[in-house]
Order: C-alpha cells, then structure tokens, then sequence
C-alpha cells in the first residue's frame, strides 16, 4: 500500500511550551493507526496540525506527494482530512442533509441550495456505510450514535481519503460501538485511512493496524497492534504500567454509612434493597437502561423517589431535592461533566468551591478570595490538576483534568457518601490512576463510602469491594468480594442481552 500522509519532523511550540517534538511517521491508504497518549502529550495539537487549524513551526507534511503548504479551517478539507471531534460538531438545528452538505458547498464556495442531485448522494453514501436515517431528519432529535454516522457521511461526502475520530466511542453503547467499528473496516477496505484516538486502550487494538504513542510531545513507539498488549502501551505512555490492581479488604464489622430499603420510582427503579458501609466502594453496573444512573439521581435528590427509605449513618433522611442530598453528606459526580458537573466559563478555582462557597464568606457576605485561591491550590496540587493558574477557565482543561475539579468540588465538601457515576469516561489511563488514588486515600482516612458506577468491568472488579448488578430497574443480584471476577460479570450480562 501507498502512502496517504507521510509527517517529518514536525514541531510546535505555544509560549516557549514545546507541544510537539520532532513528530515523524506516515499512514498508508486503507491503514488504521490507534493514537495514544496521555492527557497534555500533544495528540489534540497534532490533529489541529493534520486538519489545517494550526500550522507547525517546522518539518513538513506531504499528502500523495505534494506539500501541505496552506493552513486554515477548510485546509483540512481541501487536502482530503476530516476530523470527527468527541462533540461531534454537526449544526443540531440543521437537517441530516444540510449536514452532510454543508462543508462541501462552504469549501466550493458555493450557495445553499439542496437539489435532487445532493440528495441522492447523500442517501447513496449511508446506504453505502449500511445504515437507515431519514435525510429530513433534524439532527438534534437523533441519537449519538446516528450524530456520528452523520459526521462519517459528512466526511465521505467531502471526499474525505483520512478521518480523524477522536474519542468516537464515549457515548456509545456496545451495540453502537460494534456497528461503528464494522463501518470504520468498510472505509478500510474501500481504501480511506483512519486515525483513531481512544483512552480505551482494548479498542485500539481490536480495531487498529498500527498503534502510536505519543508522551510530552514526543513519539515514544510506533508497533503493529500484533506485536503489543494493554501493559505495554500504558507503560509507554506513562512510564509505569497502570494496569488494575484489587482493593484491600475491609473489616467487615463497619457500619453502614448508607442503607436504602424499598426505593422507588416509577418507570426508573422498583424495590431497591442495599446497604453502603464506611471505607467500602460500592460498584454498580448493568446494561443501558437498567436504572443505574436514575438510581444514583435519585440518592442525590434530583428525582427524588417516589416510596422507600435512604439512612445516613443510621438516620433516616427525606431526600426531596439536591440540598437535602448535600445536608445529608451526599455527593454526586455525574457523568456528564461539561453539563451537570462544571461551569465552563468560570475559573478553575471558582468551579472548585463552588459547593462549599457559604464557608469562604465573611462579613456583608463578602468572599475571601485568598481563601478561595488558597484551597483552589491545595486541590490542584493535590490532585495534580495539570494548570498554570487557578484563574484559567475550566474549559481551557483536558477532560481528564475537568473530571479532577468535579472531583476536587465535592472532596472539599467532605462527603461521608460520593456517588461517581461513569468517573473515567474520556479520560487517559493516567487520569485514572490519580483518581482512583485519591478515592483510595479518602476510603483509608475519612471512611467515605463510594458508589461507583460504571460500563467498564475491569474498573468495577478491580476497585469494587462488592458490585450490584442492575437489571430493568432492580438490583438483579449483589456480588460479594470473593464471587467479583470480569468473566462471571460478563457471563451475567450476556445472559441479560439475550434475555432481551
């Protein structure tokens, strides 16, 4: 196979910050190549570099034999690259259609105007990745998963020959991503490249042709997924492996901190029956829909329940709203960070005491803004919150980092319950390391009890001292410490699919 895209030397510097070093490897048509790296290794400057948004500071990019000389928005586009971010970027307002078309008309330069002849093409080219969406369909009224199909429609009809997926399986069910996946082998086969770039290390290498791992803006190894495993690249992206390790027991003699007896809510959960105990993590999963997340709401009153009990530490609370939930010591981060768990335009410091901000006034209700920046810098420093200044917004953060101020909100609270819901979504193995770290640390000292729900299994068997097992909204069945193995857990939800 040929060479698409050939990278040499390529370097990039922001304010005497070196992003990227020396950059140097080349795609071949039809090739897959999985992108690894922690967060801050210089993969989202890179991909900026590929999409024509940036231009480097020196080397070269030669794509079929010709230089890569001009830079801007549609440079990308012009060159054959498209790039599907993790927001996917479609206009929401728009229909299927005007998304599809619309990249190519802008880069012609042309008015937009639907005729019969974009049409059929835009339906021959999802026929063509064997998918059924309705071309008048609104965008926004359509599922992720259909989102990005639109996005690969998008990109096809732009005559894409290299798409960049970044994080495309964050939001996807294992139905969603199996469909992906067997959409990205026909682009394979039809000769379009791929770069694909995941935190989920096992998907690059079921996917991938190649892998490549990037650390502080330096190539670090470029091997074929044949030839590599899980524990490797996780050492070559951060220089140790990371690989899941078991919870020590706990004395099974401590208290409960929480114990819900017979809640419910209608057309979420029936009949839910569980106790948390100090120093214990919890670990809930089950396929889409099982209640897990309408659970957890519900612990931290959002939707509040319809009938049954919640006691903290042997007392029982009236959860009606999220202030009963917080006066009782209940603390909830949510899975959706950028919506539910942060305010993007506020500083990172303003974001972190955002749920203890009562605590920082003085009089007249004043704020003590030293204060403020003072337990800001505790929490950075503790959580290694990768910044240059507790007054940058949280949105100039890697999601990794984003998760880390949730995180840091709620652990200035002092919860005696923490409810993580889906805690590692998008974030690099690293991410996960610090976190589960610090969850370690607070379970040791302070006795919390945690709530960990998640998709991976490997994460819930390994942090989890007892797991749940959700199903149709009830506890299907509690797994005690000697009974947790991955295998058992998948055997139990395979079994729940085809039940289905």
């Amino acid at each position: 196979m040929e060479d698409f895209i050939k990278i040499e030397n390529i370097n990039k510097n922001f304010s005497g910050l070196q992003a990227l070093k020396n950059i140097s490897f080349s795609i071949k048509n039809g090739e897959a190549i999985g992108l690894c790296g922690a967060n801050g290794s210089g993969k989202s400057t890179l991909i900026k570099i590929l999409a024509g948004v940036l231009a480097p500071d020196g080397g070269t990019i030669r794509i079929e034999d010709t230089n890569m000389v001009s830079y801007g928005p549609l440079a990308g586009i012009k060159h054959g690259i498209s790039v599907i971010y993790q927001d996917i970027s479609l206009f929401p307002t728009l229909s299927v259609l005007e998304n599809i078309c619309l990249a190519r008309f802008i880069e012609q330069g042309r008015r937009i105007s639907i005729i019969g002849g974009e049409k059929n093409r835009a339906k021959s080219i999802l026929e063509e990745l064997g998918v059924n969406i309705n071309i008048d369909a609104i965008v926004e009224e359509l599922p992720i998963a259909s989102q990005q199909l639109i996005a690969i429609a998008r990109a096809l009809n732009n005559q894409s020959k290299l798409i960049i997926l970044d994080e495309p399986t964050t939001a996807l069910t294992s139905k969603e991503v199996k469909l992906l996946f067997n959409i990205i082998n026909k682009l394979k086969q039809n000769g379009i490249s791929i770069i694909f770039i995941s935190h989920k290390i096992d998907e690059i290498l079921e996917l991938c042709d190649t892998v490549t791992i990037l650390r502080d803006g330096e190539i670090v190894a470029s091997k074929p997924v044949k030839e590599t495993g899980i524990a490797e690249i996780e050492t070559l992206m951060m220089g140790q492996s990371l690989v899941y390790s078991q919870m020590e027991d706990i004395n099974k003699d401590q208290k409960p901190v929480l114990e819900v007896r017979s809640l419910t809510k209608k057309n979420n959960f029936k009949d839910i029956n569980f106790t948390l105990r100090h120093g214990e993590i919890l670990g809930v999963t089950g396929l889409l829909g099982s209640g897990r997340t309408e659970l957890a709401l519900s612990l931290f009153g959002m939707y509040p329940a319809d009938s049954g009990t919640i006691a903290v530490d042997g007392v029982n609370r009236t959860i009606n709203n999220v202030q009963d939930a917080v006066k009782a010591g209940i603390a909830y981060v949510p899975e959706d960070r950028l919506t539910e768990g942060l305010v993007m335009s506020y500083p990172i410091k303003d974001n972190i005491v955002l749920a203890t901000l009562d605590s920082f006034k003085e009089l007249f209700s004043f704020l003590n803004n030293k204060a403020i920046k003072d337990t800001a810098g505790k929490w950075i420093q503790s959580l290694s919150i990768k910044t240059d200044s507790a007054d940058n917004t949280v949105s100039m953060l890697s999601g990794g980092n984003q998760q880390k101020v949730v995180l840091a909100k709620w652990l200035e609270k002092n919860p005696k319950i923490l409810i993580l819901d889906g805690p590692t979504v998008g974030i690099d193995v690293g991410a996960k390391a610090g976190i589960f770290k610090t969850i370690k640390e607070m379970i040791k000292e302070k006795g919390t009890g945690i709530i960990l729900i998640s998709d991976e299994i490997k994460e819930i068997v390994s942090y989890s001292h007892r797991v749940i097992i959700m199903r149709n909204g009830r506890v299907a069945k509690i797994l005690e410490r000697n009974e947790i193995s991955e295998g058992y857990i998948q055997d139990i939800l395979s079994e729940q699919k085809q039940a289905l």
